[in-house]
């Protein structure tokens, strides 16, 4: 079992670093082929680095996003009651709704 998982290993690390194994070995110009991997690095860096940072923000994300739509929600709900209700606005405000405006 061990031998089969560092055997693994071993052919996934040569696949993407050695450059006579993986598909760079196309690219005859070893210094563009060396170009391309050093540009391929930056990019996996790069997303790590934002992928981990959006996991370590994630709780806060999660926090924020539902008090925007508990926010949306309440909105909503009180449009569609002034729309279908609004007599229900004028309870214990010591005022009787009679039909006529001032």
């Amino acid at each position: 079992m061990i031998s089969t998982i560092k055997t693994a290993i071993v052919y996934a690390w040569n696949f993407v670093f050695n450059h006579n194994v993986s598909p760079l070995r196309h690219i005859h110009d070893v210094g563009v082929r060396h170009y391309v991997l050093q540009v391929l690095g930056l990019m996996w860096a790069v997303s790590f680095s934002v992928a981990i940072g959006s996991y370590t923000f994630l709780a806060a994300s999660i926090v924020g996003h539902s008090a925007l739509i508990a926010a949306a929600a309440v909105t909503v709900a009180t449009f569609t009651v002034a729309a279908k209700r609004p007599k229900f606005f004028m309870r214990g405000a010591g005022r009787r709704f009679d039909g006529e405006h001032d």
